[in-house]
């Protein structure tokens, strides 16, 4: 049975996307079999793995609002052990379609709930707010998993997460947890960056991985050949520590 994990945080650009490819790759790499749902209607998650997509072929949204047999939208990843559920852009119209839905916050977990058997871990790549989609991955998960960048404003709008995740708590998912915080896009030389790990140390105490994933431009890089970090560059900085974040997780299990 998969161990769910939302990888959420309202603000965009803070690394969410990168985050749950590259965590999904190390985590099949040391012998997990994992599921990456790509919830963003802009789908960075399927595009960045190189996964074709046309009008013809069949998405998450299929199974939100048509309830699209799941099994038959996953498609394979260039790393064995690691499928993606896909995104397109007809996912930003769910938002609307779902609101007259009956168990409209359930729909994602439903649509898990058919396939987590087949996997040890199933990562959900949020879309950057806290609309119904964002609650949807948060009453489908057992945790979430918060890329905070450090940079200035970093911990702008996570109170409003936090705030979310309680009310999701309250209402549909009462065992939802805070996996932990990931800081993304550190640079040691940037004073800056150093005050951002101490104050979010300070808001998250006990709750911050060590692995702390820099800025490279490999990173950047990646996505465009369609590859994950341990593909592209698999010796960088930022491969070991989204190596190091996988082992991390797998401590937590």
């Amino acid at each position: 049975m998969a161990r769910i994990i939302a990888i959420c945080n309202a603000k965009g650009g803070v690394g969410k996307t990168t985050t749950a490819i590259n965590t999904c790759a190390y985590l099949a790499a040391l012998g997990k079999y994992v599921l990456l749902v790509d919830m963003d209607s802009q789908a960075n998650a399927t595009i960045g793995l190189g996964v074709k997509m046309d009008d013809s072929y069949k998405n998450i949204y299929h199974a939100l609002i048509d309830d699209h047999n799941p099994s038959l939208l996953i498609r394979k990843t260039s790393i064995f052990g690691f499928d993606i559920m896909p995104s397109a852009p007809n996912l930003a119209g769910a938002t609307v379609e779902l609101v007259t839905m009956q168990e409209r916050e359930n729909r994602l977990k439903k649509t898990l709930d058919s396939v987590r058997t087949s996997y040890d871990y199933i990562l959900i790549d949020c879309p950057p707010s806290l609309g119904l989609l964002t609650v949807n991955a948060l009453a489908a998960a057992e945790s979430v998993l918060i890329p905070i960048q450090c940079e200035y404003y970093a911990l702008e709008g996570l109170g409003q997460l936090m705030h979310t995740i309680e009310l999701v708590r309250q209402g549909v998912n009462p065992d939802l947890q805070v996996l932990g915080v990931v800081l993304t896009m550190y640079d040691k030389r940037n004073q800056l960056a150093h005050q951002v790990v101490n104050e979010v140390m300070k808001n998250f105490p006990g709750r911050v991985f060590e692995a702390m994933i820099p800025r490279t431009v490999s990173l950047a890089e990646a996505p465009s050949f369609g590859k994950t970090i341990l593909q592209f560059d698999p010796g960088s900085r930022a491969a070991r520590a989204y190596r190091q974040l996988a082992e991390e997780i797998l401590k937590l299990s």
